[in-house]
């Protein structure tokens, strides 16, 4: 059990990105992801101002080729002539040397563990034996110490980037999918920083599952102070959708960590445009103390009452393992996320698996029934109780060939009404048929205008044209209904 009454926010080193530093006590930093593509300078320039101007600190891009990250000295230098500072960072996934051509031109330059050495996932279960998994892990240190060098010439950042949906065959079948696996992903990359002194590095462990990111992330954490490092940490709940459902979804997992000390930068991952998710991880920022006193509340065991309370916000556990949440929310979104951060760590951790929640006398936002969708939204977005159909959706990004919001929109229209079934909307196939491993169906952009439709972990139908791709997962869901 945490002790919230003694709370301190877990201190790490200092990484400059840029001119503005994160970790060591600094503000938590927000940031969000570039959609259009990396090769369009000027929607770069411009989509990545409108991120900025709503407030974000650093901007990221996908460099998935090296014209890419050569086109990030083009975005950098027509930010920096429009009067912007704020770091740029390259998001890189299979090719090392594409890292190497971004590190020349971007601040920070995010790595993927599962896919940076070791090739693509596969779903297939390879077996090493001691001598040939060392021979792997050589591997890495021989294709990372030459980027390390070039990052260190030009005070460049790294981030290394885990993703659920993207561990490599190798972590897996050693591991399985495990939260040590996720973790032993990342720790194989910052052995090797460590043993070099580069000391430039941030961390990240993001998954579509909130329980697997929050265990994932303390486990780290963990597995960080046993061997002395202190790398400042990124947080997030990839491919949590648009919406309702994403924010609270995003509330849920990074407010967990939050409330517990633990993050010095975070993304919300929404299916929007990416400026709209500036002002949701603001609020989730600002609602730590709020949300951390309403859990020291709960914690306090106090038999806290309506009558007895008389308090405009309060939280109790009642009959062991019902939690209570009565808050005065400025507005729909405040109340979503205040609700979803404070009911996080008890939900996630499974002291509690049932949810009331209420207003205060000068907020009435919300109907009783409405109160009741969002405490099931919260209970759905923890694992708990499954009420509606899941989407499991990404953000986008420059990888992403087809109308994402617009297919997305489709999708939800169509199934809405299947309770408990679970679909993947994914832009590529980078995180996709790994982050939707748990879906029962996934739709997932496989070229330009080009979909592969998927029954678990099986794709089961292969670039069909996009025009068509929706009926034909409707049709999949149909008959697999009916037989």
């Amino acid at each position: 059990m945490t002790n919230h009454s003694n709370y301190h926010r877990r201190i790490s080193t200092e990484v400059m990105v840029g001119h503005t530093p994160m970790g060591a006590g600094h503000p938590i930093r927000i940031q969000s992801m570039a959609t259009v593509s990396t090769n369009d300078t000027e929607g770069c320039v411009a989509q990545a101002r409108r991120i900025i101007d709503a407030g974000g600190e650093y901007v990221r891009f996908t460099t998935q080729g090296v014209r890419e990250a050569e086109n990030m000295r083009h975005i950098r230098d027509g930010l920096r002539a429009a009067g912007y500072t704020t770091p740029l960072v390259a998001d890189v996934h299979f090719n090392p040397r594409v890292a190497e051509v971004a590190a020349r031109y971007c601040e920070k330059v995010r790595i993927n563990p599962g896919n940076y050495t070791d090739p693509a996932r596969t779903f297939k279960k390879i077996e090493y034996n001691d001598e040939e998994y060392a021979l792997e892990l050589k591997k890495i240190e021989q294709t990372l110490l030459p980027f390390l060098q070039i990052c260190r010439e030009h005070h460049t950042a790294i981030r290394i980037g885990v993703n659920h949906g993207s561990l490599s065959d190798r972590i897996m079948s050693r591991y399985g999918d495990t939260p040590e696996g996720i973790v032993e992903s990342c720790m194989e990359f910052l052995r090797i920083c460590q043993r070099e002194q580069f000391h430039d590095v941030v961390i990240s462990i993001k998954a579509s599952n909130t329980v697997v990111m929050v265990q994932s992330m303390r486990l780290l954490v963990k597995a960080m102070d046993r061997e002395d490092m202190h790398f400042p940490l990124h947080l997030g709940v990839t491919e949590a959708g648009e919406g309702e459902d994403g924010r609270i979804k995003s509330a849920v997992g990074i407010g967990a960590l939050l409330t517990e000390g633990i993050g010095d930068t975070i993304r919300v991952s929404l299916s929007e445009e990416p400026e709209c998710e500036i002002p949701v991880a603001r609020r989730i920022v600002d609602s730590i103390e709020k949300c951390r006193k309403l859990q020291d509340m709960a914690e306090s065991g106090e038999d806290i009452t309506p009558l007895a309370c008389n308090r405009e916000e309060y939280a109790f556990i009642k009959d062991g393992d019902t939690l209570c949440i009565h808050i005065n929310a400025e507005g729909l979104e405040d109340f979503q996320i205040r609700a979803a951060m404070t009911a996080s760590r008890f939900l996630i951790d499974r002291r509690c698996t049932k949810l009331i929640l209420s207003e205060g006398k000068s907020s009435s936002l919300l109907s009783p029934t409405q109160l009741v969708e969002v405490a099931d939204a919260i209970l759905q977005a923890a694992r708990i109780k499954f009420t509606k159909t899941e989407y499991i959706s990404c953000p986008g990004c420059g990888r992403t060939l087809y109308d994402l919001q617009g297919t997305i929109a489709r999708i939800k229209e169509a199934t809405k009404g299947m309770k408990g079934l679970k679909i993947g909307i994914m832009g590529c196939i980078v995180n996709g048929p790994g982050e939707m491993a748990d879906a029962d169906y996934g739709y997932v952009g496989a070229a330009r205008g080009k979909i592969s439709l998927y029954r678990g972990k099986e794709c089961v139908e292969k670039n069909i044209p996009e025009e068509e791709a929706v009926q034909r997962l409707l049709q999949l869901i149909e008959k697999d209904q009916h037989d």
